[in-house]
């Protein structure tokens, strides 16, 4: 048999294999979310995210220090917001004292290089877990986007680079750059979840903040998952309302989603690898059903494969330190 292409030459060993590898994963790609409380030395394990903690502030600061020794650049942090402070305006969410809002300014005093992203949404202030302000047993859009506005302004007032709306309300991205731009908040970024579907795999981070939606979904507001060219027109939508970077949420049973947005697009790109895929994984490898240590570089690198410059990922600490072998 003559051959004139031998393809398995490039694969012959580790080192030729790294040298040719059109895929590159780094510290520096990682976005990790980071689930705060109230109160003080508090670590919360979340029970359907094993290994994964709530912090209480002075603990979340040691971990981002941690963070920031591990190279990584970026954390997104979400907050518990008491039930005593929950109601139907969502008004703690803008609170300059508020549980947020003491986070990020603790945050950035003590790693001051890190880039601080936010999650502005409505659900873990709302009395009925849902992204935004409920009338006539829906989600008003405009009222919603006035209140993630008064949100998104407390949050760079605190120190916040990047504020991350993921509520998918129709124009809250243009309303938030004009309110960032007209309080002089001009070098504060967008990371705008542009195409968050509505998807069976938030389960576990619900959990985490208690943010499930105590009454119908969120499909009126969230993407039907059977849709691609949605995806695309709400990214240029976002992108055209002053969006730095777009997200697509989840991760794994979306990276066609990525890849079709990353074509499309010339801001970064990042993708959630969300609550229910880092649960999956865990759950198979406490079973014994696969080699958990693979199956993180394989989900991580697939996504990154797809088109994602960032990954938001539960995974971060364990895949660094498996590069790092």
């Amino acid at each position: 048999m003559q051959l004139f292409k031998r393809n398995r030459i490039l694969r012959k060993s580790a080192a030729i294999r790294s040298m040719v590898a059109e895929t590159q994963l780094s510290a520096s790609n990682f976005i990790v979310p980071l689930f705060i409380v109230d109160g003080v030395d508090i670590i919360s394990p979340i029970e359907s995210m094993v290994g994964y903690n709530r912090y209480s502030i002075n603990n979340v600061v040691k971990e981002v220090k941690l963070l920031w020794q591990l190279g990584i650049k970026s954390v997104l942090i979400f907050v518990k917001s008491p039930d005593e402070l929950k109601d139907n305006t969502g008004k703690e969410a803008w609170n300059p004292d508020g549980l947020m809002q003491k986070s990020i300014k603790a945050i950035k005093d003590a790693v001051p290089e890190m880039v601080i992203m936010t999650d502005v949404a409505l659900d873990p202030y709302s009395s009925y877990g849902h992204d935004g302000i409920i009338k006539n047993g829906d989600v008003a859009n405009d009222l919603t986007v006035d209140a993630l506005v008064k949100m998104g302004l407390s949050h760079a007032a605190a120190g916040a680079d990047f504020l991350a709306p993921s509520d998918m309300m129709d124009g809250r991205i243009g309303a938030i750059r004009n309110a960032l731009e007209e309080n002089n908040f001009t070098s504060t970024g967008i990371m705008s979840y542009s195409a968050k579907y509505a998807s069976c795999f938030y389960g576990p981070f619900r959990d985490a903040l208690d943010s499930a939606p105590g009454m119908g979904d969120k499909k009126s507001y969230q993407m039907n998952y059977t849709n691609r060219l949605e995806a695309i027109n709400e990214t240029l939508q976002d992108i055209e309302q002053g969006a730095d970077i777009v997200m697509v949420k989840p991760a794994m049973a979306y990276l066609d989603i990525i890849r079709e947005v990353k074509n499309q697009v010339t801001v970064p790109v990042s993708a959630y690898q969300v609550s229910g895929e880092y649960a999956m994984i865990k759950a198979a490898a406490n079973k014994g059903w696969l080699n958990e240590d693979l199956a993180i570089l394989e989900s991580l690198y697939s996504i990154k494969r797809a088109g994602a410059d960032l990954i938001a990922t539960y995974f971060a600490k364990d895949a660094i330190k498996l590069l790092n072998q």
